[in-house]
């Protein structure tokens, strides 16, 4: 059962940080895995445009973006964690920093991303 005192969860944690710190100004040190996200932006940011049509990125709470980035990255990228895992690790970030609409909204996008993938391998 994982506690919040979970490395694995910490470690999110602290990339959460940092994204929400790169959304204002960029970041000189940074650790490896925050990097990897940084370089995917383009991507990422395009998967949660299209899964979130109502809400342009701009409009997005820097806290929830910055917990989505981190979700659609694993989801994409780090695929060696579970989807439902992923989607349960951004909700309870966003009960945890978040805003009462956060894990709400997040749980949603990340729901329709799941879907699109999954459409898109069905396709191939």
């Amino acid at each position: 059962m994982k506690t919040k005192n979970d490395p694995r969860h910490q470690h999110r944690i602290q990339i959460v940080k940092d994204l929400f710190a790169q959304s204002f100004q960029p970041q000189t040190t940074q650790n490896s895995d925050t990097t990897k996200i940084i370089e995917q932006l383009p991507n990422i940011d395009e998967h949660i445009a299209k899964a979130a049509p109502a809400w342009p990125l701009l409009k997005v709470a820097k806290l929830d973006l910055s917990i989505l980035r981190l979700a659609v990255y694993e989801l994409l990228f780090d695929t060696d964690t579970p989807s439902k895992v992923v989607v349960d690790e951004a909700v309870e970030l966003a009960k945890e920093f978040g805003s009462e609409q956060s894990a709400p909204f997040i749980n949603g996008v990340l729901g329709t991303i799941i879907s699109s993938i999954q459409e898109a391998k069905t396709q191939s």
